[in-house]
């Protein structure tokens, strides 16, 4: 009897574990902080994205309310809505076939035309953000989380004149500095960018075309030249 009643006890308690697990299991995969890592996929890297940029920097501290001070623009976009910063990877489009004007409207650029219901609308925002030091010839990295491979990359950037602190971004104020052919599924890709002629505070515009379905992400990084 002494044998059958520990038996029992163990198996309640092997139960009432296991039972915990799968709740806080559960848990896990409705809480905002389990999205990116459900819904991976990827951003530009260097230079940072502003919502990527907002998650490295204040990811494990959005709370803090210095942030409002000190950094401005991501304090504005956390405000919004934190699930532009969890969802970092996730600033795509579906479904616009390559005509991307149609779909992203002027001012709109850096929400990819307010994607996800409007999630990521506190990136259209002009405004100081935070900007990456970089020469007139650099690198742009993009961050493939689920190694969906890339059809092409295209990268533009802000003509000189254009004031990133007031005016939201048009298609009207790009130059096309570079285009790539397709790339094989990888954690990386890399593309070599001349800008000649700017100074000051620029906005790098990558668009990405996923190789897996019509999904094109539509990154904004803000530099220095």
């Amino acid at each position: 009897m002494l044998t059958l009643r520990h038996d029992r006890t163990a198996a309640r308690g092997w139960t009432s574990r296991a039972l915990l697990a799968v709740l806080a299991a559960a848990v896990l995969l409705v809480t905002p902080w389990s999205s990116p890592a459900a819904t991976a996929h990827g951003s530009t890297a260097d230079p940072v994205s502003r919502n990527y940029a907002c998650w490295q920097r204040w990811g494990s501290d959005f709370q803090n309310p210095a942030m409002e001070q000190e950094d401005p623009m991501c304090w504005q976009a956390w405000q919004h809505d934190t699930n532009a910063m969890w969802n970092w990877n996730g600033l795509y489009r579906e479904g616009t076939g390559g005509d991307f004007q149609a779909f992203i409207p002027d001012n709109q650029l850096c929400s990819a035309g307010q994607t996800e219901d409007g999630r990521y609308d506190s990136l259209d925002t002009p405004g100081a953000w935070k900007t990456s030091q970089i020469d007139n010839d650099f690198t742009v990295d993009v961050v493939d989380q689920a190694y969906h491979g890339a059809d092409y990359l295209e990268v533009y950037v802000t003509r000189q004149g254009y004031d990133a602190e007031t005016d939201a971004l048009d298609w009207g104020d790009l130059e096309q500095v570079a285009s790539t052919d397709r790339y094989a599924p990888a954690g990386n890709y890399t593309v070599d960018v001349s800008a000649p002629g700017r100074t000051g505070h620029h906005v790098v515009y990558t668009i990405w075309k996923a190789s897996h379905a019509d999904q094109i992400y539509f990154l904004c990084s803000d530099v220095t030249f």
